[in-house]
């Protein structure tokens, strides 16, 4: 009992219970601070992405009153040949919003790093950044003019003699879902640049001129140093732009309308149709809830094998 005792007043002397009761104060201020972010977050993401979910368990054409119908709108999400089409239109996607801007973007911030400090160098990532800093509604509509029968792109093909190339790009079968998929490649290729450049300022030069020593071109530089040592920034970039692929709305909405027929639907377009022209509000909430886990494991991921490469 005396042992215990003293142990007892040993805890109490060493301030246990207060260093206790400041964790929790430390803890109520932070929690203080983050307040003001995250009232407005939790009113207009949280609140909002729940009443979807919940939704999505109604028959609702958004008039009359709901019926409960279960998971009965998630099964025809997964039945439905419509729905299975928007996605693999994503999925495609993904080669134009992720994987080519990454690859251009990669080049580009070489290309321009080794070039710092020279005459233009400022004025080129000027350029390619531009495209991320116009809203997306006017690039669309820039791009429509571009594809146009009349347009830039036949107007240029006609000039070179390769007037038998030209098509009427957005309204084909064939070529419209590509030429969304090139607007886009051309948006977020500058995007990917500025993240990589800030990504080389953190280089050492020395691994650089280490490289020099052993023989290394601008090539061997680009694949044994700079690729690997950009591997955060690889993956921040590859989460932007598989969310802005999966996402798409806007540009696709302006440029095609989800046409022609189906040919450029993607899970964005259909929720839109289903909820404001079709009266399926319970179809197009579980198509929104599919898609933000989709979007959600995506970049889980992304960051997981981005984690484990480092």
């Amino acid at each position: 009992m005396t042992a215990a005792r003293t142990r007892a007043s040993a805890a109490a002397s060493t301030g246990r219970p207060g260093g206790a009761g400041r964790r929790r104060r430390r803890r109520a201020v932070a929690l203080l601070y983050v307040l003001p972010a995250l009232l407005p977050y939790t009113l207009f993401a949280v609140l909002p992405a729940l009443h979807t979910a919940y939704l999505s368990l109604y028959d609702w054409d958004g008039v009359t009153l709901p019926s409960f119908a279960g998971f009965a709108n998630y099964r025809q999400v997964f039945d439905d040949p419509q729905l299975r089409a928007a996605a693999w239109h994503a999925g495609a996607l993904i080669v134009f919003f992720s994987v080519l801007p990454i690859a251009l973007g990669l080049v580009a911030a070489a290309v321009v790093a080794r070039r710092s400090g020279r005459r233009g160098s400022t004025v080129v990532r000027t350029l390619l950044f531009l495209p991320q800093v116009v809203p997306l509604v006017a690039v669309a509509i820039i791009w429509r003019w571009v594809y146009a029968e009349d347009g830039t792109l036949n107007q240029a093909l006609r000039a070179v003699g390769l007037g038998r190339l030209t098509d009427s790009w957005l309204g084909s079968f064939t070529w419209s879902l590509p030429a969304v998929g090139l607007i886009g490649t051309w948006v977020v290729a500058g995007l990917c640049m500025v993240l990589f450049l800030s990504g080389t300022q953190r280089i050492d030069p020395e691994i650089y001129e280490a490289a020099r020593m052993d023989g290394a071109g601008p090539l061997r530089e680009f694949w044994s140093v700079t690729a690997p040592l950009l591997r955060p920034e690889i993956a921040v970039a590859l989460s932007i732009t598989v969310i802005a692929a999966l996402s798409s709305f806007d540009l696709i909405y302006i440029t095609t309308g989800g046409g022609p027929g189906d040919s450029t639907v993607v899970p964005g377009i259909l929720i839109y149709r289903l909820a404001f022209g079709g009266g399926q509000v319970g179809l197009a909430s579980a198509l929104a809830v599919v898609l933000t886990a989709v979007i959600s494991v995506a970049v889980l991921v992304v960051n997981r094998l981005a984690r484990e490469a480092s």
